[in-house]
């Protein structure tokens, strides 16, 4: 049996099911969504969600949906949150130099990748499910490959999110529609 481990990034999802407008996917149960993407001879060895929590939102019911979305994932079975930070970033626009202040996760990457290679070293799983359109997830999956090869990375994109980096190092790749693909070309083996 094919073990698997899925490792999302949080945010990079959220953004992704955001920018298609598809509310209802916000509320995720990613325990099945896991299972729902194995193949029959793959189980699932374990769930790892990347995120950060918000703070200092212009809605404070933002933090409070997103508390209950977490409490709610800590209940699922086989399933870790892996925190970073959520910091404030200072913007300004280049036409009339106005400055406001957005936030944005950070640390999650890392989170990620520190995560993939000490569980690919660790021998806890045959393949990564790495949700995430991230490029900076490219080194990590390259390491992998190179010290690992035994080992397979899948790369499944969020809704409206991709990375021809990821996509060329990943053993395969899918995104949404459905289409699964292997990045080598004439390659009929799937993923």
């Amino acid at each position: 049996m094919n073990r698997v481990i899925a490792y999302i990034d949080g945010f990079n999802l959220y953004y992704g099911l955001k920018s298609k407008g598809w509310r209802r996917y916000y509320w995720l149960d990613l325990h099945k969504l896991a299972l729902n993407l194995l193949k029959p001879h793959q189980q699932l060895a374990g769930v790892k969600y990347f995120t950060a929590r918000i703070s200092s939102p212009p809605d404070p019911e933002k933090q409070r949906r997103q508390r209950t979305y977490l409490e709610a994932i800590a209940t699922l079975p086989q399933t870790t949150i892996f925190y970073g930070h959520y910091l404030p970033k200072q913007q300004r626009c280049l036409t009339c130099g106005a400055t406001w202040y957005s936030h944005e996760a950070k640390m999650t990457d890392v989170n990620i990748a520190v995560e993939l290679l000490c569980d690919a070293s660790d021998d806890l799983f045959d393949t990564a499910l790495v949700v995430s359109g991230d490029s900076d997830l490219t080194a990590p999956v390259e390491a992998i490959r190179r010290r690992l090869p035994d080992k397979r990375v899948v790369v499944g994109f969020p809704p409206g999110r991709s990375s021809l980096q990821l996509r060329s190092v990943a053993h395969a790749y899918f995104s949404p529609s459905g289409a699964r693909s292997c990045p080598r070309a004439n390659c009929r083996k799937g993923w």
